[in-house]
């Protein structure tokens, strides 16, 4: 439930966030000047401070129970004209408890609403506050009001599509690490074709799908919602724009999560991030193949790494000649994989289907692997808002012998993500949007209260240089380290120590004096039952 609910969907830069600075210097942009944009920020955060948000019954869409409470917030469309087109964000929340967890008679004091988002960009954070309910967030459930939100073009806040989520496309079954020719032209043709779509389907608002624009929204909700000042806690991507946010706005910042940084450098933004994240991907999966070859006698998969490889490229090998069920292939199998290399708790289940299909049951991958028509949908709504963010977020090279030189390279010595890496952030080489150059992310001292920033140390999606590169920039964070893991997004989850300090930041405001680190969680081991069923066999 925790991955579900924190997190979206693992893919590509969840980043599943994108690059070129101008020529001769730092990044063409104005900075936190008193500019159109700003000024249009102020005006939708002055009204939405009158009407606040009503909260009632959630619409059935949203799959919420009745404890959770949602309504909407309205935002400019454009900053710029803030008196012209409008739309409307979904807000869900949980009010606090108001209850010590581990004394029934203490009331605690409420804090405020703390602000979440999961990342993506494209994830929705509507579930957020159900994660009041977990153990490990009740004391910060009983001082906050947990909120959640659905950013701009994100489930029913003004939802973007680049194709008819009616009619989506059969889903490709090949996924090849050494693609040839005739198949990378296929991927230009399908990524062009994508480009088109998002702007036939969005026209001149797709422009308006962007980070910063994400920034100034969650300054009308805090508005909205009452607060003076923000608390906000953003995973991934969502640190990005939490970032971009504390540049803008530092005087209306109150408390700030960072949680699995997103590399905010100029030059890397986006291009150069993916790069690094195929990778970081390489080696989490060399972590994840080492663990089942310590679990050899559960899988037999292999006793090393390298035998390990060998097992799962044969079963790539006979799903390309045979696709599992007729709907698992390649592709499906590298997709079940690439969410492992997001979360370690997908390890036992992921070994488990891949064990049972080299052994002739291949009912186990077709259930992680397999497609699911039903949310088709979202899954394209997730991809389009993706799309349409990275691509508007920054420059990108437009000439595809620079992306076919870079990621051959790579997959040399990378090849578990780095050619799917290129395929979903494609369409960006023909976005027809105008695009805008990334904003310094940079405060001064004194400026800024300190903030926190937490990061897994083999962190494949967000390598951890983009934590120790956001907190050089934002002057008097701290960072919180877990040392040895990989995990997406450590919030809240089994490592105690990681959330004492997030405890004591949040319920507190305490940070520690200097940088720190966390043991490892302990990793994950295979169910009694895969155990016993190989002691069996």
């Amino acid at each position: 439930m925790r991955a579900a609910v924190l997190h979206g969907t693992a893919g590509s830069l969840l980043l599943t966030g994108l690059v070129a600075a101008p020529a001769g210097g730092a990044p063409a942009w104005p900075g936190p000047v008193r500019s159109a944009e700003t000024r249009g920020t102020a005006v939708a955060a002055e009204r939405a401070a009158a009407a606040g948000v009503r909260f009632g019954k959630c619409p059935r869409a949203e799959h919420l129970p009745s404890n959770v409470r949602c309504g909407t917030v309205t935002v400019p469309l454009d900053y710029a004209l803030p008196d012209g087109k409008r739309i409307r964000l979904t807000v869900s929340r949980v009010r606090a408890t108001g209850k010590d967890p581990h004394d029934a008679k203490r009331a605690v004091p409420r804090q405020g609403a703390l602000v979440y988002n999961p990342g993506g960009p494209g994830a929705s954070g509507m579930y957020f506050p159900l994660i009041g309910f977990l153990p490990e967030w009740k004391r910060i459930g009983a001082a906050y009001d947990l909120v959640g939100y659905a950013p701009r073009g994100v489930g029913r806040s003004a939802p973007l599509s680049c194709r008819d989520p009616a009619h989506p496309p059969k889903p490709l079954l090949q996924s090849p690490t050494a693609p040839s020719a005739s198949y990378k032209k296929a991927r230009i043709a399908e990524a062009k074709a994508y480009a088109r779509g998002c702007a036939r389907r969005s026209g001149s608002a797709l422009r308006h799908y962007t980070s910063l624009n994400n920034a100034r929204d969650l300054d009308v909700l805090r508005a909205a919602l009452g607060e003076r000042k923000l608390t906000f806690m953003g995973a991934s991507y969502g640190t990005y724009f939490g970032a971009l946010y504390a540049t803008l706005f530092p005087t209306h910042v109150r408390r700030m999560v960072f949680d699995s940084a997103v590399n905010p450098d100029p030059e890397k933004v986006w291009y150069e991030n993916n790069l690094d994240q195929s990778a970081a991907f390489e080696l989490r999966w060399a972590d994840f193949r080492a663990w089942m070859a310590r679990y050899d006698k559960v899988y037999g998969l292999g006793r090393t790494a390298e035998e390990v490889r060998r097992s799962y490229e044969k079963a790539r090998a006979r799903l390309a000649s045979s696709p599992a069920g007729g709907t698992v292939g390649p592709a499906q199998l590298q997709g079940a994989f690439l969410q492992a290399g997001y979360y370690d708790d997908y390890w036992p289940q992921r070994a488990l289907a891949l064990s049972a299909y080299l052994k002739g049951d291949p009912k186990p991958l077709i259930q992680v692997a397999g497609p699911h028509p039903e949310a088709a949908a979202e899954q394209e709504n997730g991809s389009a808002v993706y799309t349409a963010v990275e691509c508007n977020d920054a420059p990108w090279p437009t000439d595809w012998r620079v992306w076919d030189r870079d990621n051959t390279r790579l997959a040399r010595i990378a090849p578990f993500e780095t050619w799917d890496n290129v395929w979903m952030n494609l369409p960006c080489a023909y976005w027809q949007a105008p695009r805008q150059r990334p904003l310094d992310v940079r405060t001064l001292p004194g400026e800024l209260p300190p903030t926190l920033i937490l990061a897994a140390e083999r962190d494949a999606a967000t390598p951890h240089e983009g934590a120790e590169e956001l907190q050089r920039r934002l002057w008097g964070s701290v960072l919180v380290t877990e040392n040895g893991a990989g995990t997406h997004g450590i919030a809240g989850g089994p490592n105690k120590c990681v959330n004492g300090y997030l405890d004591a930041y949040l319920l507190e405001g305490g940070l520690p004096e200097r940088n720190a680190a966390c043991a490892p969680h302990r990793e994950p081991v295979p169910p009694a039952s895969a155990r016993t069923a190989r002691r069996r066999a």
